[in-house]
């Protein structure tokens, strides 16, 4: 199984498809893993590029530590992961709370080797609603409250938020098989690390958006119930310079299977234009 192993001795299961193409990062959201992109991968890869995921550490088959669940640490291992493949002109698409490391990175890490990012369905730039950022989503005690449910009763949470995350108000957009591949995957996750990581998705994002100076691509489902537009992507033009955003209609949060052609087609165009 192949690893990389952080400066603090975390081991990260990644997949690479190889090449001598740009490389494009995939960071997957909660409470999934980089298997999670597996549909979207031979599209980006038939295209030319070098396509690279990697577990997040507590979920899939990277190591679950007993700590380390910030976007500081996590921005490290984002950053290990480009250093260990000494990767250059990168990528970073970041999918829902994986749009958590991408914006932190930009605001704590040196950013010489990403030339691009990505959001997709992101958590960017702040959920929390609180006195100076009225327009998020919900405020810090419904995303303990989250936190909770998870840690008392993981099963049924686990079933329920996979269920949203591929519905919109119409229904379920997906087959019962895809829905429970996804379960399976969401089920690898460390119960502790599940239940710290739902408390930072309260994180403001805000100041790490700001440092974005990159060309920038935001794509988001309209109909998503798991983070809502309004309150996240639609926002983001607003510090990020020059941003784009993609909005797909009837989409739900994973969109990247429900929408999958729609998707990846946008994806590729952004980075066909960075040439």
């Amino acid at each position: 199984m192949p690893v990389i192993t952080t400066p603090e001795g975390v081991n990260l299961h990644y997949t690479d498809t190889g090449g001598d193409g740009r490389p494009l990062v995939l960071i997957h959201g909660w409470p999934l893993s980089g298997e999670s992109f597996e549909p979207n991968i031979p599209a980006f890869a038939e295209a030319g590029l070098r396509v690279i995921t990697y577990d997040r550490r507590g979920f899939g088959q990277s190591d679950k530590p007993s700590e380390g669940y910030d976007y500081d640490i996590l921005a490290d291992d984002l950053s290990a992961v480009l250093d260990a493949l000494d990767l250059f002109k990168v990528v970073l698409l970041g999918f829902s709370m994986g749009g958590g490391e991408v914006a932190h990175f930009f605001g704590t890490q040196s950013p010489e080797r990403v030339e691009a990012a990505v959001f997709s369905g992101s958590i960017a730039p702040a959920l929390c609603i609180t006195e100076d950022n009225p327009d998020g989503a919900m405020p810090t005690e419904a995303f303990e409250e989250m936190a909770q449910q998870c840690a008392s009763d993981r099963e049924a949470f686990l079933d329920g938020f996979i269920t949203s995350f591929f519905s919109t108000a119409a229904g379920l957009l997906v087959d019962e098989p895809t829905r429970r591949d996804a379960l399976r995957i969401a089920q690898e996750s460390d119960p502790a690390a599940a239940v710290e990581c739902i408390r930072i998705w309260a994180t403001d994002l805000r100041l790490d958006c700001r440092t974005i100076g990159v060309p920038t691509l935001v794509i988001h489902g309209d109909g998503d119930l798991n983070v809502p537009l309004a309150a996240s992507s639609a926002r983001m033009p607003e510090f990020v310079d020059d941003a784009e955003l993609v909005v797909i209609s009837g989409g739900p949060h994973g969109i990247n299977v429900t929408h999958q052609q729609v998707w990846e087609e946008a994806i590729l165009s952004f980075i066909e234009d960075l040439d």
